[in-house]
């Protein structure tokens, strides 16, 4: 297996460094995808791996290190290729899908108004290959904007319902107040059974449901609500916990354990904060997070698993999460009794968006980008920090400040000798849009401006590039 091993000084690398106790390794070396967004298994005892990517494909492979993918369903024609929150998002298959062949997923269609659709898929008598053709609807929501669209789905893994989340419908502070109205089906977790059909629609209502049989005018779909945008949550069997990560608005970050009819505040609240109104907000029913971290630690907050697997035993019991943009990993302890304890594990450059298990739960990182790839974490004996090759010298990429910023931010660098050097701005899909320098510059420490007011807001490239030698690095644009 290649291990990557990656700086974390403002520069990326393929060479030398790992933490004392972990190292980040590359689990599968012939694979790499555009833009990936969540990674499952199918639970049917196949060992194979799933991957969706945001612009509407599946692809399955098995579970070994030198796999190749094959395209398992294609909905690229249905799938809207607009925006950085809309595609294919979620997939989950049937707790019987070994007999039934189901699955289902989560995407936001190319129809104007722009909708999210939950459907089931049937795989065909090649069991790597889905029917196109047997897509049955069972949710189409309308999402007023693109952005803050949610997207997992997960089985209960001892009810059989199937969960979703849908982000509280866009913008930002939650115009419309979508996540405190429980006549919508916006900012909450839903819960459903798929294996029976009542009043015209192509589920049923959990008759443990909150507002099951409700007569306020309440979605009986509803099962937790008051969430900003949930960016993934799993169950943790032994305890029956469902851990989830919620994205925040300006300044914090949460997660939450989710309960039946609990209220999580957004958006009278963010994380353990006031937000509408700013101050004296009125707490009573609402249920806060047990973990929260402000920006200075990151600004977009990805939720994973509570590790069960055998390979890592020192991570046992303890909820993995990370932060897209900044690409720190933490490991979090709680027993639902004493404070809980956060650690972190790794500060990657990458832009994890999401992590995944196998059928031995094993946990699996999946970074986001025109190349995304998927790690697996390895202990490393203490006292080994892994190979100690020497940095490149000379040329120094400092990162930019503000970050966040809005909507101008300044890059210091820094040039040893006279050449020649381009400085250039990238998106999140790897494309150029600006280029900030390009010509000879004396040797010396230089400050260069980007002013951003006519990009959307989302994760950008900077990337300095000197004679043979060239370092990136990412910042953050908010709006």
């Amino acid at each position: 297996m290649k291990k990557i091993i990656l700086f974390y000084i403002g520069l990326i690398s393929i060479s030398g460094f790992s933490f004392a106790q972990y190292s980040l390794d590359l689990a599968f070396t012939n694979l790499t995808f555009n833009n990936p967004v969540e990674l499952v298994n199918s639970g049917d005892g196949t060992n194979r791996m799933f991957v969706l990517t945001q612009n509407g494909k599946i692809y399955v492979f098995p579970n070994t290190p030198s796999a190749n993918a094959k395209v398992f369903l294609d909905l690229s024609d249905s799938v809207t290729q607009n925006g950085s929150e809309t595609g294919l998002l979620g997939i989950a298959f049937h707790p019987n899908y070994s007999s039934n062949g189901y699955f289902f997923v989560d995407y936001t269609t190319r129809q104007t108004p722009l909708r999210s659709k939950i459907s089931r898929f049937s795989v065909s008598s090649n069991p790597d290959s889905a029917l196109r053709n047997s897509e049955l609807v069972l949710i189409t929501q309308v999402q007023p904007f693109a952005n803050h669209n949610g997207g997992h789905i997960v089985f209960g893994p001892a009810d059989h319902y199937l969960y979703i989340s849908f982000g509280d419908g866009g913008s930002g502070g939650d115009p419309n107040n979508n996540a405190q109205n429980r006549s919508v089906l916006l900012g909450k977790i839903l819960r459903i059974n798929v294996d029976s059909a009542s009043g015209g629609n192509n589920y049923s209502i959990p008759p443990t449901n909150p507002f099951y049989n409700n007569t306020m005018g309440y979605r009986q779909e509803i099962f937790a609500y008051g969430l900003r945008n949930t960016w993934k949550y799993s169950f943790d069997i032994p305890t029956g916990r469902i851990w989830a990560a919620d994205v925040g608005q300006n300044q914090w970050e949460e997660i939450d354990i989710l309960q039946n009819g609990k209220n999580y505040g957004w958006r009278i609240m963010e994380g353990f904060n006031c937000y509408n109104p700013p101050s004296g907000c009125d707490t009573a029913g609402l249920t806060l997070p047990i973990w929260s971290y402000s920006h200075s630690e990151g600004n977009s907050i990805t939720g994973g698993f509570v590790y069960h697997g055998a390979l890592v035993p020192g991570l046992t019991g303890k909820y993995i999460y990370a932060d897209y943009v900044v690409g720190k990993i933490w490991a979090l302890t709680y027993d639902g009794i004493n404070p809980p304890q956060n650690a972190l594990l790794y500060d990657s450059p990458y832009l994890i968006s999401s992590f995944g298990v196998d059928q031995n739960n094993e946990l699996y990182i999946l970074t986001y980008g025109s190349s995304g790839r998927i790690y697996k974490f390895h202990p490393v004996p203490i006292g080994v920090s892994g190979n100690t090759e020497e940095l490149p010298s000379g040329f120094a990429l400092q990162q930019n400040y503000p970050n966040p910023f809005n909507p101008e931010t300044k890059i210091k660098y820094t040039v040893p000798i006279e050449s020649f050097v381009t400085l250039k701005i990238y998106d999140g899909l790897g494309r150029e849009i600006k280029t900030l320098i390009t010509g000879y510059k004396e040797a010396g420490n230089y400050e260069v401006s980007w002013n951003a007011s006519n990009y959307p807001s989302g994760v950008y490239f900077y990337r300095l590039t000197g004679g043979s030698q060239s370092i990136e690095k990412k910042m953050a644009l908010v709006k």
